[in-house]
């Protein structure tokens, strides 16, 4: 196995089963984030991730990280607090104020760089990048973002910055998601606060049959319309 460059003159991809071990997943380095090689990428089960100085490196993790929207896990405590819950959440209302807050809030630093802002700005231009945001009164307080691949939805970031805010996101999203037939959320890579709302690893090769054959679906007509999901009224 090794690393392989990207040509700028293709949007051509390797097997994702060429990916290194260590560390796990890395694929290819360089080419660009335009929108065709974006989307050509996600079709392929890749994604980019580097830190700001470094070229642009591409990811196919094994295993990879999924959500069954059905089998997100609603904990008894935060049951309690959407039953109550101070927030409202909508679809597509504030795309760039959701990635901004996935750059800005990370102690660790930030992946999101200018070119990943823009990139993703883009697809969300053309239709295919999507966010949904977490409103207490007027005032951004979570929210997620990500790439629709048809049935199946590749979650990129999340943020929060109110109690629960973030959980909220993704726990409103996946009813919206799985009422409209969607079948599967793209976590990446497993991390604790996954995996304690239900995400769990799959092999590779089952991830990529999963997008093989969801990608090409498609959900109830307008679901992606900006619109709002829910409030602590309804």
């Amino acid at each position: 196995m090794r690393l392989v460059q990207l040509s700028r003159h293709s949007i051509a991809f390797p097997s994702p089963e060429g990916a290194l071990r260590e560390p796990n997943g890395l694929l290819a380095l360089g080419g660009d984030l335009a929108p065709a090689r974006l989307l050509m990428a996600y079709q392929r089960g890749i994604f980019p991730w580097f830190s700001p100085g470094d070229p642009i490196l591409w990811w196919s993790p094994d295993p990879r990280a999924v959500l069954w929207p059905e089998q997100f896990h609603l904990s008894r405590s935060m049951k309690r607090f959407h039953k109550t819950s101070p927030y409202r959440v909508t679809l597509n209302y504030a795309f760039s104020q959701v990635i901004d807050g996935c750059a800005q809030d990370r102690n660790e630093g930030t992946w999101i760089t200018t070119s990943i802002s823009q990139a993703y700005h883009r697809l969300h231009e053309l239709g295919h990048a999507h966010s949904i945001e977490v409103w207490q009164d007027d005032t951004l307080v979570g929210g997620m973002y990500g790439v629709a691949m048809g049935e199946l939805f590749c979650g990129e970031s999340m943020f929060s910055r109110a109690e629960n805010a973030s959980k909220t996101a993704l726990y409103v999203f996946c009813e919206a998601f799985r009422q409209a037939g969607g079948k599967l959320i793209d976590c990446q890579v497993l991390n604790s606060h996954t995996a304690s709302l239900g995400a769990m690893e799959i092999p590779r090769r089952d991830y990529l049959e999963y997008l093989d054959n969801l990608r090409t679906g498609s959900l109830s007509d307008k679901f992606w319309v900006p619109r709002r999901l829910f409030s602590a009224e309804t």
